[in-house]
């Protein structure tokens, strides 16, 4: 019988490429992680690490073994959560959730009252974090349940070790200052847009709006003069109140209420949207806890965005 917890040391080894750097990822020593693998290896009779000059790789064995090693992590995520489910019947204990800031604001905050509040036997702790780090504190253990925005670095929907599931789509509204002539005009397409100074989040901000912009835009036969860069949406928006430019801004985008600016829904063709979905560890969604916890999101859901 082997030890899981060693198993995903090995996993986290595939993942991040090298010891030192699934070390940081399971809150262990480069050593540690060498000897954990050392010892599964001897479990099973079979070397799993080799030395490669300085360093060590995974043998054909350890290649192998990981050919399965998510099937059996989700076969046992599966069984915990049969096993809650018989011994608890009803939502307890300690939830994990994290998400970026707007997923935080708009659906994590009022899912950790929702469920504390029905369930008093549960206790949710709520972490800010970027999708790509939602991933990693998913398969890392540390949390139970993300909500992230989909982005093209993001593991692929089929990524074995991840259920990932569509929750809502967040469309952008123009934000204008409020003395601009588009502000809060009926029927405003994106093709209005194309003459205006535009304000767009800083590359590499960690979210895909940039992206949606800029693809939004060329569908629409145009590319947008960008003048002024930000990375934080009040930025953006203070910029736009000076009357620096337009912008698109998420609708679930919290804003300062001080600002002269008014918010404006596109309509025609091209509205681009950023889309929400639920993540958690493949086959964990059985647990009662994290299935109450993942259909109150989709009430959240429903209430707050436009579901796919």
């Amino acid at each position: 019988m082997i030890d899981l917890r060693r198993l995903t040391v090995l996993r986290a080894i595939e993942q991040y490429g090298t010891v030192t750097a699934a070390a940081g990822a399971v809150h262990l020593t480069p050593s540690a992680v060498s000897q954990q693998v050392r010892q599964l290896g001897r479990e099973l009779g079979v070397p799993l690490l080799e030395p490669q000059g300085r360093r060590v790789r995974l043998t054909e064995a350890a290649h192998a073994l990981l050919r399965h090693a998510d099937s059996i992590e989700e076969l046992w995520q599966r069984t915990e959560a049969e096993l809650h489910a018989t011994a608890l019947g009803e939502p307890s204990g300690v939830l994990r959730v994290a998400g970026f800031p707007t997923s935080v604001s708009a659906l994590l905050a009022p899912l950790a009252v929702r469920m504390q509040r029905e369930w008093p036997g549960v206790t949710v702790r709520v972490r800010e974090a970027e999708p790509l780090d939602c991933f990693d504190l998913l398969f890392s253990g540390e949390t139970d349940l993300a909500v992230v925005e989909a982005m093209p670095d993001n593991p692929p929907l089929n990524d074995r070790r991840f259920d990932q599931r569509p929750l809502l789509e967040d469309p952008l509204d123009l934000l204008t200052a409020t003395g601009h002539e588009l502000a809060g005009e009926p029927g405003t397409v994106l093709e209005d847009l194309s003459g205006e100074p535009w304000i767009l989040d800083m590359p590499g901000s960690g979210c895909s709006v940039r992206q949606l912009v800029l693809a939004a835009c060329r569908s629409a036969g145009f590319a947008p003069s960008v003048t002024h860069e930000a990375r934080d949406y009040s930025v953006v928006a203070t910029l736009v109140a000076h009357g620096l430019g337009v912008a698109l801004v998420p609708h679930l985008a919290l804003l300062p209420p001080h600002l002269d600016v008014v918010r404006t829904p596109l309509t025609g063709r091209y509205v681009p949207a950023r889309r929400f979905l639920s993540v958690v560890r493949r086959g964990s969604d059985g647990h009662p806890t994290i299935a109450a916890a993942l259909e109150l999101l989709g009430e959240l859901s429903a209430k707050r965005g436009r579901t796919d």
